[in-house]
């Protein structure tokens, strides 16, 4: 199978089918991130994602990993796309939160009363705590990976992935009753696989408008 790095190239260097065989690859992975974000604009930031990559010529070095140099385009255009939402704000994300943002892509596809809360208080953490553990239980990265993505030192995304847990399980307790959240922190990795099925697992850019 040809690498990313190598379709990268044949993509800037002008070849669409190369494009179209890593945007295929990568999709499911970027739908993930987006959907339980924002609602209606994920197929845009997806579009506006990949775009951002090809065009990226003198930024992707090869000895990073391309799955990590997307995720980091990917996190920087969410961000940019709810700071353009607040025209004159600059949003805190180690404290601000999407709570208020509204009904997301995820919630229309999420299977189960642990699925909802599981998703619905992930979005009343802080974004970048959010983002960190989305990053490493939805698409099962490393630590070393996600600091990466989030150009933090490893220590600190191990000691926020604490706090962010610990964050999620005050908010399902303050949120669900007793036996809901006994239940979704007992299969939490299980839950999370099954979001990333949900979410993403059978989704393709191929027919979508």
């Amino acid at each position: 199978m040809t690498d990313d790095s190598t379709l990268l190239q044949a993509w800037r260097d002008g070849d669409a089918s190369a494009g179209r065989r890593l945007v295929e690859r990568h999709f499911a992975s970027m739908y993930r991130f987006f959907a339980n974000k924002v609602s209606s604009e994920v197929d845009d930031l997806i579009q506006d994602t990949f775009l951002a990559c090809v065009e990226g010529r003198d930024r992707f070095e090869g000895s990073a990993s391309f799955r990590t140099y997307l995720f980091a385009i990917a996190r920087n255009k969410l961000y940019r796309h709810w700071r353009d939402r607040k025209p004159g704000a600059t949003p805190d994300w180690s404290v601000s939160r999407l709570a208020d943002s509204g009904i997301t892509a995820a919630d229309a596809l999420a299977k189960g009363q642990e699925q909802r809360l599981l998703l619905r208080t992930l979005r009343l953490l802080p974004l970048d705590l959010q983002v960190l553990i989305e990053l490493s239980y939805f698409e099962g990265m490393s630590d070393r990976e996600v600091a990466a993505v989030m150009d933090l030192p490893m220590g600190t995304v191990k000691s926020r992935l604490r706090k962010g847990r610990q964050l999620l399980h005050e908010q399902m307790s303050a949120n669900a009753d007793a036996a809901l959240v006994a239940s979704t922190q007992q299969g939490f990795s299980g839950w999370c696989e099954g979001i990333r099925r949900h979410l993403g697992g059978d989704a393709s850019p191929l027919g979508r408008g």
